[in-house]
């Protein structure tokens, strides 16, 4: 009988050891083991094996954020054992903050962090997700505090950046390594906004007056320089027009006195033939003409002869025996 309780003791302690001392560790997970109240080691993933009653888990609190049926976000902490390090995304409550020209707004941010030293994240820190999210709450009030309203709205990314720096310097003491800040909401008071609301739709209604009056300018400019260039082709097309009248006129005035050459020259040819004057000639042919042109008119009432018309009526006296010459001669020959 005492072997087989001695046997019984043995399979028990074999089964307490089994279940005790063999413990699975997830992929990105780890523990922190005491042996007899003391820091052992850190569990990897996979098998470890531990002595019970001598190795024990050091339990440290964590943060859980969850949603109900509802969509309520619900918040639960609670003691664990075993360590995430895989990258954790806090998301923390709405809180009052108060800029540097006393405008009180509400934000809400988002922290990304992960544990890199699970040794100091125990011992170094009582309650982590406290801390961090305690130092986040008054870091951010400290930041916003030196910004106005407007930098406060427009200056997102350079919070953000502030805020990475002093966390991730001021927790490197915990073990944890801050890998991004982000604001979600920046809410400001009610009559604030409305009194942006106005503020902005007087600038856009300021944008579209000015775009409208630079689009009339625009129109403006085009119109005169469509104007002007319209002149100018007019005034080119009237000077070339012009240019082609006048090279015409010259032409037919050089064809004319061309003309009037060829018959001069054979009117004195033949008078010359005749043994008479080419000059008395022409001179009487152009009074002629002359005379034709001042009798011409419509309302001419008084026909006279210029003051020297004894040299005219000689002239036609010259073409009359010039004439009669000519007609002796011509009966002689025959």
């Amino acid at each position: 009988m005492g072997a087989l309780i001695i046997l019984a003791i043995f399979a028990l302690f074999v089964i307490f050891f089994a279940v005790k001392g063999f413990l699975i560790i997830q992929q990105s997970e780890t523990m922190v083991i005491e042996r007899l109240g003391r820091f052992h080691r850190t569990l990897s993933s996979g098998i470890n094996i531990l002595w019970p009653l001598f190795d024990k888990p050091r339990q440290i609190e964590w943060r859980y954020v969850l949603q109900d049926q509802s969509g309520k976000t619900i918040i639960r902490k609670q003691r664990v054992n075993r360590i995430d390090l895989r990258e954790t995304v806090y998301e923390f409550p709405k809180q009052s903050v108060i800029t540097r020209d006393n405008v009180v707004i509400e934000l809400n941010a988002i922290l990304y962090f992960q544990i890199t030293d699970p040794v100091k994240s125990v011992y170094e820190i009582a309650n982590l997700p406290d801390a961090i999210e305690k130092l986040t709450q008054t870091t951010l009030r400290n930041v916003v505090g030196e910004l106005d309203l407007d930098q406060t709205l427009s200056s997102r990314d350079t919070i953000n950046s502030k805020l990475r720096a002093i966390l991730d310097d001021a927790s490197d003491k915990w073990g944890v390594k801050v890998n991004r800040v982000e604001l979600q909401d920046i809410i400001p008071p009610p009559g604030i906004r409305d009194a942006m609301e106005k503020q902005m739709r007087a600038e856009r209604d300021r944008r579209a007056a000015i775009l409208e009056a630079e689009g009339l300018k625009q129109a403006s400019i085009l119109e005169a320089e469509g104007i002007r260039t319209s002149e100018i082709n007019r005034a080119e097309g009237s000077k070339q027009a012009k240019i082609l009248v006048a090279e015409g006129e010259a032409n037919a005035r050089i064809k004319v006195a061309e003309a009037e050459a060829e018959a001069i020259k054979m009117i004195t040819q033949a008078v010359s033939t005749s043994n008479g004057d080419p000059t008395n000639y022409l001179i009487a042919v152009r009074y002629i003409e002359t005379l034709k042109e001042m009798v011409s008119g419509q309302n001419n009432k008084v026909v006279y002869l210029p003051y020297e018309a004894t040299a005219i009526l000689s002239s036609i006296g010259g073409i009359k025996d010039m004439l009669e010459s000519g007609k002796t001669s011509q009966k002689a020959a025959r």
